[in-house]
């Protein structure tokens, strides 16, 4: 073995990954001062849910899934003010550097993998000026439109049929209709920093 080689293999493993903006994010104990938009806008676009098997050209990324979520939101309560739709918008954000796990490997993987999922979450809300935790009646309302949005991507995109995916995302709200085709990476880290900007703007 090289002296190189022994000197890494001494070298503690390495809990941080490097950003495009030149972020060090330190997945173990991230801080809010290393998270910037433009490297959850471009992760989310380029994250696929449902582990790419939907239909199309592109993956259906978590971008533009998190715009859905913010649209339903603001349908179910109209008046929803701007931060809990900011926070609504972010809500997969920790997916820009964990990916998209899907659900069933979430649960297998038990507590410490939210916990993580958490502490990641809470710096990113303090990052955008956002209160670190959720409030109760924000992740019920959130939870609904990610359902709601599953439901939508189910039956369109997945081939699920509309029983099927009342079975696993229950209803969508009354009211609200989608027609979903994805979009390229591109237009999907654009248009979730525009919304971001916008309500930004508004908290």
């Amino acid at each position: 073995m090289t002296k190189a080689r022994k000197t890494l293999s001494k070298l503690p493993p390495r809990a941080w990954q490097r950003m495009l903006s030149g972020r060090r994010l330190d997945l173990l104990d991230p801080a809010a001062i290393d998270i910037e938009i433009e490297d959850i806008a471009l992760g989310l676009a380029r994250v696929a849910r449902w582990n790419g098997q939907t239909l199309g050209d592109h993956g259906f990324s978590v971008a533009q899934h998190s715009l859905i979520v913010e649209d339903i939101c603001a349908h179910i309560v109209p008046d929803l003010e701007a931060k809990w739709r900011l926070m609504a918008l972010l809500h997969d954000a920790p997916e820009y550097v964990i990916g998209d796990m899907i659900s069933p490997f979430k649960a297998a993987l038990g507590f410490d993998y939210r916990r993580f999922e958490d502490h990641l979450e809470q710096a990113i809300h303090i990052r955008f000026g956002l209160p670190a935790l959720m409030p109760k009646e924000v992740k019920v309302l959130i939870k609904q439109a990610d359902h709601a949005c599953a439901y939508y991507e189910a039956t369109q995109l997945v081939g699920f049929s509309p029983d099927e995916a009342r079975t696993f995302f229950g209803h969508p709200p009354e009211g609200y209709d989608l027609t979903l085709s994805a979009w390229d990476s591109l237009t999907a880290k654009t248009r979730f920093i525009d919304r971001f900007n916008q309500l930004s703007a508004m908290v």
